[in-house]
């Protein structure tokens, strides 16, 4: 049985990220990516491609199907309903080592603004919260950095 497997980003202010995070989820056979809050999307209002996210996502938003929703708290809650596990990819207190997380049939990863992360509000509804620890003096990485890294790793692509 082939994993299904979702993504959102929720409150991502660069297209730069966004793209990067599509060309990412594209290569690990991501099956739907959900852009929520102020997300931009690949497409601007007028649909016109939006340039700094089709030049980092090289064509992956035109494969990977893709929505755009008000509230990532309802989208979330609507997936859990069709048994989907949610992963959180965030620093925070209850939060485990990714290496250690197993991935089921169904999974979402959930990834946040690049300053303020994921709200305690989202982050309380995700069943797992997987962080990347971290060795150096700096204390994240780059959101789709840390997304491929996180992504490649728990679904062994």
């Amino acid at each position: 049985m082939k994993k299904e497997s979702a993504v959102i980003l929720h409150n991502i202010r660069s297209n730069h990220n966004v793209g990067s995070i599509f060309r990412t989820s594209d290569a690990a056979g991501v099956t739907e990516i959900i852009l929520s809050g102020y997300t931009p999307t690949p497409l601007d209002r007028f649909g016109r491609d939006v340039k700094e996210i089709s030049k980092t996502a090289l064509g992956a938003q035109m494969s990977i199907p893709w929505k755009k929703v008000k509230s990532a708290k309802k989208e979330i809650l609507r997936l859990k309903k069709e048994n989907f596990v949610i992963i959180a990819i965030e620093q925070a207190k209850n939060s485990v080592d990714y290496k250690k997380v197993k991935t089921k049939n169904k999974t979402v990863f959930i990834v946040g603004n690049e300053v303020d992360g994921l709200p305690k509000d989202i982050l309380d509804l995700c069943d797992v919260v997987a962080e990347i620890p971290m060795k150096g003096k700096k204390e994240s990485l780059n959101v789709s950095v840390a997304f491929g890294i996180a992504l490649f790793r728990m679904l062994k692509v």
